[in-house]
């Protein structure tokens, strides 16, 4: 029974934490076929922070949400935006990166974006953006499908998070610029776990709140996001 107990007890310590490895710099899989990124070092310091023994699980953008809610982990970390509809299903902590810049890219600058053809991420705030515009959506499950959508002409232009757009625009060599409005959308981005698990988001909530406080988290998004970034 003791042992049984104590099996429980370390159990009950260990928080998987579900993101996408797909979406630099929030998150990524390394050359080791590692979760690696900025939401991989906040969320460790964030474990520690709070006691947690935590292990990293991927998965698909578009089923994230019922995969949480069903289960197969016990929080979300992977540059998902604070939204109403959204904390209808599942709650969300503090926010840990405040309301970001969306922006679009496109292969030449005078794309009308409010009328032409803008690849989205299925899921995501700039995909539901896009659909209030009167701009035809195209949505891929993946924000790389996005990108190879406007390069071989398939869309107009791809709208998402700017930070995740800028290195790829810059890489581009001009093949990629952004061009039109760039609005903040969004509550920031948070974790997000499952409603019964009150306990768990508390305990999150009080680790992201102390590294706002000593300046950790500042010093971090500045490290993966650039020294211009909105802190």
């Amino acid at each position: 029974a003791v042992l049984a107990l104590s099996a429980g007890l370390a159990m009950a310590q260990t928080v998987r934490m579900g993101t996408e490895g797909a979406y630099p710099p929030y998150n990524f899989i390394n050359d080791k076929g590692e979760v690696d990124g900025f939401e991989r070092e906040m969320g460790d310091e964030l474990c520690k922070r709070a006691g947690l023994t935590c292990e990293w699980v991927t998965n698909e953008w578009d089923s994230i949400i019922p995969n949480l809610v069903s289960g197969n982990y016990d929080t979300i970390i992977a540059g998902m935006s604070i939204t109403e509809e959204r904390a209808k299903v599942i709650d969300f902590t503090q926010n840990y990166i405040p309301p970001a810049v969306s922006a679009y890219a496109a292969a030449k600058p005078d794309v009308d974006v409010m009328k032409g053809v803008i690849a989205a991420q299925t899921g995501t705030i700039q995909a539901g953006h896009v659909a209030e515009t009167g701009a035809t959506l195209l949505e891929f499950a993946t924000p790389d499908e996005t990108i190879a959508a406007v390069r071989n002409g398939e869309a107009d232009a791809v709208f998402a998070d700017k930070d995740y757009l800028a290195p790829i625009v810059a890489e581009s060599g001009g093949a990629l610029v952004f061009t039109g409005p760039e609005p903040q959308l969004g509550g920031g981005v948070g974790m997000g776990l499952r409603q019964s698990d009150k306990e768990l988001t508390a305990k999150f909530d009080k680790a992201i709140q102390s590294m706002k406080d000593d300046g950790t988290l500042n010093a971090m998004i500045k490290k993966w996001f650039g020294d211009n970034a909105v802190v």
